[in-house]
């Protein structure tokens, strides 16, 4: 039974505007794509989801008061905690933003890993992808 599931797995390439879009909604409806929800053949442990590329990263927008919002990491060291505002991370990486939101969505274990290899983010328009021939994802 298990070859034939693998067998029927398709995965098609999309690519999504963030332009405009408010992240929380937006990562909401990639993680479901990335996880396959929206296919009628969905098995939560098997990777059946597609491929997603977000471009315009830099020109997303955020709801209610993220004025106040840190991002945090640890260095590792004693006293290490680093952070870091929402809007000092845009300008730096905005991919990064959208990366962590859609991650965070993700199941926690390696079959999530293998699933957020297939998220592509990108600052512009361009992307290196063109030969997958996606095909444009409204949100």
């Amino acid at each position: 039974m298990n070859n034939l599931i693998l067998k029927n797995i398709n995965p098609v390439w999309y690519i999504v505007d963030a332009k405009y879009q408010i992240l929380g909604r937006l990562a909401s409806k990639l993680s479901i794509y990335l996880l396959g929800k929206n296919k009628k053949e969905y098995i939560y442990n098997f990777d059946k989801g597609d491929y997603i590329i977000v471009i315009n990263a830099n020109q997303i927008h955020f709801k209610g008061n993220k004025n106040k919002k840190y991002y945090y990491h640890h260095t590792g060291y004693p006293g290490g905690l680093r952070s870091i505002k929402l809007k000092q991370l845009l300008t730096k990486s905005p991919c990064y933003v959208i990366k962590h939101a859609v991650k965070g969505m993700l199941p926690k274990n390696l079959l999530g890993n293998l699933i957020f290899k297939k998220l592509k983010v990108y600052e512009n328009a361009e992307h290196p992808h063109v030969s997958q021939q996606p095909k444009n994802l409204i949100i």
